[in-house]
């Protein structure tokens, strides 16, 4: 783990506008200050996606005001374990980082009915991945 006494995740996917933006959202609402949570894209988009704004609203989850972020070297190696979402070999290796891969599909171009089981898959990693750093979650 990393010097603080929390565990950090980054997630990671190509345009960070996302995936790693549901993931990193769904993170930051059940595990609140008990991780430290960082999402990045190798090659940010402008602005998250529309449909993932609106799926997340209705989970509950407000990302309206999130801003796709560029991936970094330092926050590669800010993080505990870092989790990959189709960004390939773009995304940095450090010794000592745990690495993880959750392949899953791309809402890119998809309506909201699309984004819904994307969404939904994310979460049940997320809870997962809790429990693996023995978090437990808050709602």
């Amino acid at each position: 783990m990393s010097a603080s006494t929390v565990p950090s995740v980054l997630f990671v996917c190509v345009h960070n506008a996302g995936r790693s933006q549901m993931a990193a959202a769904f993170l930051t609402h059940l595990a609140g200050d008990a991780v430290e949570v960082r999402s990045a894209g190798s090659v940010p988009a402008d602005s998250v996606n529309p449909a993932v704004v609106e799926a997340m609203r209705e989970a509950g989850i407000d990302i309206s005001a999130e801003v796709p972020k560029v991936l970094t070297a330092e926050a590669v190696q800010a993080s505990d374990v870092v989790i990959t979402m189709g960004c390939g070999d773009t995304c940095p290796v450090f010794p000592g980082k745990r690495y993880l891969d959750w392949p899953l599909p791309d809402p890119a171009g998809q309506d909201t009915a699309a984004v819904r089981p994307i969404r939904d898959a994310i979460h049940a990693r997320v809870l997962a991945l809790l429990a693996d750093l023995g978090v437990p979650p808050l709602s």
